[in-house]
C-alpha cells in the first residue's frame, strides 16, 4: 500500500496543476478580450486619423483663392462682378410622360 505521504504529495500536485490551469485559462480569456479591445481602438483611431486628414485637406483647400471662390459659389450662391448665372431647366420624368 502506498504511503499516505506520497498520496498527499500527489493530491497536492494535482491540485496545484488544476489551480495553475484555471489561472492560465482565465488569463488567456482576459488577453483575448484585451486584444479585441486594442484592435477596435486601432480601427477607431485609423478612422479618426482619416477624418482629420480629410478635414485638414478641406481647410487647406478653402484657404486658397480657388477654395474661397468655390465655397462662395456653392454654398452662398455668389458670383464675381460681371459674371452671369444661367439656370437650365429640364422636364422631370413625370411631366414628360403626359
Amino acid at each position: 500500500m502506498p504511503r499516505l505521504r506520497w498520496m498527499f504529495a500527489a493530491a497536492l500536485g494535482i491540485l496545484l496543476f488544476f489551480i495553475a490551469a484555471t489561472v492560465y485559462y482565465f488569463e488567456f480569456r482576459r488577453l483575448t478580450r484585451l486584444n479585441l479591445a486594442v484592435a477596435e481602438s486601432s480601427a477607431r483611431l485609423a478612422e479618426m486619423e482619416r477624418r482629420v486628414r480629410n478635414y485638414r485637406e478641406k481647410v487647406a483647400f478653402y484657404e486658397t483663392e480657388e477654395g474661397m471662390a468655390h465655397l462662395a459659389r456653392e454654398q452662398y450662391n455668389l458670383v464675381f462682378p460681371g459674371e452671369r448665372i444661367f439656370v437650365v431647366k429640364t422636364d422631370s420624368p413625370e411631366t414628360s410622360r403626359r
